[in-house]
């Protein structure tokens, strides 16, 4: 082909890296892609696509083995960082889509190999290997797989492969840096810091104690990262407990700035907290004298009821699992079972199913389903001398009763975990249903049904008494509902004496207020001290903050009685906001902060208390979370960097 008039094309359209091996030249009306290392020239059309230059590449001679890498060099040398990323167009055209991750290990000249018009960086390959491994849960020795050596020597000739010590060294500078990263963050955030305490356990039995913190960032996101996650001996005191996380607090320099403890609702955990709060109220740390620091978790207690409910169930549930089975025998009982079923006319749309009993849902499903074929079971019964295991009908009425419990108990557990970050002021009227629900159960005329209704009960109640108050400061600073669900609740619950358990609430809705409106006053004076913040005071100026707490008490309530109203008093007095399904209440503070500045400080803090701490993924568990195998034979230190490093690369990738 005569290429004498030819014309080499620079355009900017052209975003294939392929293009970094071809040059685009047209010929008239023509356009052609010439290799850069064969000269070969091929289709250079954009109707062409780039998947037959692409072929080309691999099937190049005169192309060095290292082209694969150098296809990557000159989109990198166009970040400023060194990052990877893909634009849109090249995520449809690449097999596969890399990650957007921020890499800032230093780089020495060692570890730079200079090939063709591109580098090889061995250092960095190292440290996307470690972050890969700790991303993805994998094990550290995969590194010594045969099946993972020979491909990544075919990948990239040039890595010099390492053994899992060197990985597993990687790993923990990386978690070193991250930490760091991660405890600046703490120290600059505008508000306090919840934590939840998490029991893990591994296969072998080992148990882990897991600090998470949560909080609600200046730009109003409900966040959480993982802070410890310490092996702990089963033979530990509560006061061993407690000294392992005022350790921890202090390592990451938060103990000043904690506003609340989310436990599991066992009593084991009462001690633990009573020590933690002892210790932070001697040196006046905590908000209300520390009436908002113990939280239980709501999905916990939700899940102790029932696991009552399911124990009262037991004799029937192994009733249903029998009948099930013996259905799903064979295929001639199964046709006999759907010929009664459509001989009694009770058609179900939902078949039958047997459970995992390490869901408690799906036991609920099961029993729920099984019910719609009641009349179907007690036929089959009659016809079929083999089946002797139908419920009566007695027992047939408490399932329907205690599977009505259950349904409650998961329709609530689902508000719970419909959002990622859930704030506070969700949970109080989910929870005000369950005990105007448990008030109505203890009324039942079956002593059987009574009785374990008074059981579950007792036990909402122990939370109850703990955690009512934060529920209820926490809704009050939802504007759709501000104090107006306590007022209707607290009626039905406590009747005459409902004004004074509201007085209650509005005292300590009051007096956080107050801490945080004489907390505002040091930031306007510019003292080196904000609200909720970690910023410290040298010993002058903290002392002459503690002279001074009375004097700010009364010029706070001397400005209000001049005539002034408070955040707090604008806040109650105007309407409520119109309920919808997409209102966002932290947005809903952001816009508003400006006009409640001291109202606006607390609700970062009040609705960032995690008043449930169990995951998504295990929300309907029956047993604890369990470490992964592979990582859970090395050593403690080793565990809690992964498990940390895991969870912190995790959320800055999902931010």
């Amino acid at each position: 082909m005569d290429m004498s008039d030819a014309v080499i094309v620079k355009s900017t359209r052209l975003k294939s890296v392929v293009w970094n091996d071809f040059d685009r030249i047209k010929k008239g009306d023509k356009c052609i892609a010439v290799c850069r290392h064969c000269k070969k020239k091929l289709s250079g059309s954009s109707t062409s696509g780039t998947s037959h230059l692409r072929n080309h590449l691999i099937r190049c001679q005169r192309r060095s083995n290292l082209g694969i890498p150098q296809l990557f060099a000159a989109r990198e040398k166009k970040k400023e960082g060194t990052y990877l990323n893909l634009d849109q167009e090249q995520k449809k055209d690449e097999a596969f889509n890399l990650v957007n991750i921020r890499f800032e290990q230093e780089q020495t000249k060692d570890d730079i190999i200079n090939y063709g018009s591109g580098n090889f960086d061995q250092r960095r390959s190292r440290f996307d290997l470690a972050r890969m491994i700790i991303l993805h849960g994998y094990p550290l020795d995969m590194v010594e797989h045969v099946g993972f050596r020979v491909f990544v020597k075919n990948l990239q000739p040039l890595f010099e492969l390492v053994t899992s010590e060197r990985v597993e060294a990687d790993c923990m500078e990386i978690y070193g840096k991250e930490k760091q990263k991660v405890k600046d963050m703490l120290g600059k955030l505008p508000g306090k810091i919840s934590l939840t305490v998490d029991m893990w356990a591994s296969l072998d039995g080992t148990e882990y104690l897991c600090l998470t913190a949560h909080y609600i960032d200046e730009s109003w996101q409900l966040n959480k990262k993982i802070l410890n996650f310490i092996v702990v001996d089963s033979s530990h005191t509560e006061d061993k407990h407690s000294e392992i996380i005022m350790e921890s607090l202090m390592d990451w320099d938060i103990d000043r700035n904690l506003f609340s403890m989310t436990f599991d609702s066992y009593s084991t955990n009462d001690n633990v907290v009573f020590r933690i709060r002892d210790r932070l109220s001697q040196n006046k740390l905590l908000s209300c004298d520390g009436q908002l620091f113990d939280v239980r978790c709501a999905a916990n207690v939700i899940n102790m009821m029932s696991q009552d409910a399911l124990e009262a169930l037991c004799g029937m549930t192994d009733k249903i699992r029998g009948s099930i089975r013996y259905v799903k025998s064979s295929e001639v009982i199964q046709e006999k079972f759907n010929s009664i079923v459509h001989q009694v006319g009770g058609e179900s749309r939902r078949c039958l199913c047997l459970d995992n009993p390490l869901q408690w849902n799906s036991t609920y499903v099961m029993v729920e389903i099984a019910l719609e074929y009641r009349d179907a079971f007690a036929l089959l019964q009659e016809n079929d001398p083999v089946y002797a295991m139908c419920l009566s009908d007695v027992e047939w009425d408490r399932v329907n009763i205690i599977t009505s419990y259950l349904k409650l108990f998961v329709g609530v557990t689902n508000v719970f975990t419909r959002f990622k970050s859930p704030t506070a002021n969700l949970y109080f009227p989910e929870l005000c249903e369950v005990y105007s629900q448990l008030n109505e159960w203890c009324k039942n005329a079956d002593d059987y049904i009574s009785s374990l209704a008074l059981k579950m009960r007792s036990k909402f109640e122990e939370y109850w008494m703990r955690c009512s108050l934060s529920l209820a400061v926490a809704v009050m600073l939802d504007p759709r509902f501000k104090m107006k669900p306590v007022d209707y609740y607290y009626a039905q619950f406590f009747g005459s004496g409902a004004p004074g358990r509201i007085s209650d609430v509005f005292e300590c809705v009051k007096t956080l207020y107050n801490e945080h409106s004489t907390c505002l006053a040091y930031v306007d004076q510019g003292l080196a001290w904000q609200v909720g913040g970690s910023s410290r005071l040298p010993g002058s100026g903290r002392d002459l903050r503690d002279r001074l707490t009375g004097f700010d008490k009364f010029l706070h309530e001397t400005t209000e009685i001049d005539g002034t109203k408070s955040d707090l008093d604008k806040y109650l007095e105007e309407p409520l906001f119109p309920r919808n399904a997409e209102f966002d209440i932290l947005n809903w503070w952001k816009v508003h902060a400006p006009r409640y500045p001291i109202l606006s400080m607390m609700a970062r803090n009040v609705l960032g208390i995690p008043v449930s701490k169990v995951s998504i993924d295990s929300t309907f568990n029956t047993g604890g979370r369990v470490l992964d195998r592979d990582w859970s034979s090395m050593n403690p230190a080793t565990i809690q960097a992964l498990m940390c490093a895991q969870d912190w690369i995790r959320s800055e990738l999902e931010s």
